[in-house]
C-alpha cells in the first residue's frame, strides 16, 4: 500500500470498542494495528474483515499488555509496517467480580497489571515511537471514573488511576504537542458488559438502559467516534481531559 497519512495501535481490538474504533479509523483513512490478546475468545479476523469492508487497511498483532516487551513490539509493528505511529489507544481491559472480603493481593495486582499498568505500557510505548503532534487515548469507565461499584473495588481503582495517569502524561508530553486524553464510557453494550457473572449481563443492561436519559445503553460505535474525535485535528487543543460518553446517566438527578 502507499504510505498512510496516519497510523494507530489499538489494544483490545478483537471486539467491542476496539473493533468499532478500527472500523471507524478505516473510514477515515487511518491504518491500524489490531492488538489482540491470544486468550481472547473473540476473533480478530472479524475485525480485520470489517476494516477491509470499510476500504481500510490493518494488520493483526498478538499482544499481552501485562508485558512491556509485548506492548513495545505492538507499537514497533506500526512503525515497521507503516513507517509511522500517530495514535495509541489503550483499550484492553479485564473485568472481574470480587467482594472486598475475597479481594486477595493476587486478584488486586492482576487487575491493576492489565487495567492500569497495561495502559501505562501502551501510552509509553506509543509516545516513544510517535511523531510529535500525535495523540494518546485511554479508556476508563464510569465505575471508578465517576461512580463506585460494589464488588469491583480493584476495577474501579484501576479506572480512576487511568485519569490521573492521562493528566500527568498530557503535561509531560505537551512540549512535543502529543495530546493525552481519556474517555469514560457509561453503560455500553460490549462483550464485557454482557457478561452476567462479572458485569450486568443482558437483562441487567436492559434494565439499566431504562434509567438512562437517552433511553438505552450505548454502542461501541458511539464510544469509538469520540475516541476518533480525540485523536483527530478537530481536538488539537484538547489534552489531559476525560470525556464521559453515557447518554446522560451521570448527570441525571435521582428521585
Amino acid at each position: 500500500m502507499t504510505s498512510p497519512s496516519k497510523a494507530a495501535i489499538i489494544t483490545g481490538a478483537a471486539s467491542g470498542i476496539g473493533r468499532a474504533l478500527a472500523v471507524h479509523y478505516a473510514r477515515q483513512g487511518v491504518v491500524s494495528v489490531i492488538g489482540t490478546f491470544p486468550g481472547d475468545p473473540h476473533d480478530p479476523e472479524e475485525t480485520l474483515r470489517l476494516v477491509k469492508e470499510a476500504n481500510g487497511e490493518a494488520v493483526i498483532h498478538e499482544v499481552d499488555v501485562r508485558t512491556t516487551a509485548s506492548v513495545d513490539a505492538l507499537a514497533q509493528r506500526a512503525v515497521d509496517e507503516y513507517g509511522r505511529l500517530d495514535y495509541a489507544i489503550a483499550n484492553a481491559g479485564i473485568l472481574r467480580n470480587s467482594p472486598l472480603g475475597e479481594m486477595t493481593d493476587e486478584r488486586w495486582h492482576d487487575m491493576l497489571n492489565v487495567d492500569l499498568t497495561g495502559v501505562l505500557r501502551t501510552l509509553r510505548a506509543g509516545a516513544e515511537r510517535m511523531t510529535d503532534g500525535g495523540a494518546l487515548v485511554a479508556v476508563s469507565s464510569i465505575a471508578g471514573g465517576v461512580y463506585g461499584w460494589e464488588e469491583h473495588a480493584h476495577y474501579a481503582a484501576a479506572k480512576a488511576g487511568v485519569l490521573g495517569l492521562v493528566r500527568s502524561v498530557a503535561v509531560e508530553l505537551g512540549p512535543r504537542q502529543i495530546r493525552a486524553n481519556a474517555v469514560i464510557p457509561g453503560l455500553i453494550e460490549t462483550p464485557q458488559s454482557l457478561d452476567p457473572v462479572n458485569s450486568l449481563g443482558p437483562e441487567g443492561l436492559k434494565r439499566a438502559g431504562n434509567d438512562i436519559p437517552w433511553g438505552r445503553v450505548g454502542t461501541p460505535e458511539e464510544v469509538a467516534s469520540v475516541i476518533g474525535f480525540l485523536t483527530s485535528d478537530d481536538s488539537r487543543y484538547i489534552t489531559g481531559q476525560a470525556l464521559v460518553v453515557d447518554g446522560g446517566l451521570t448527570v441525571k438527578m435521582r428521585a
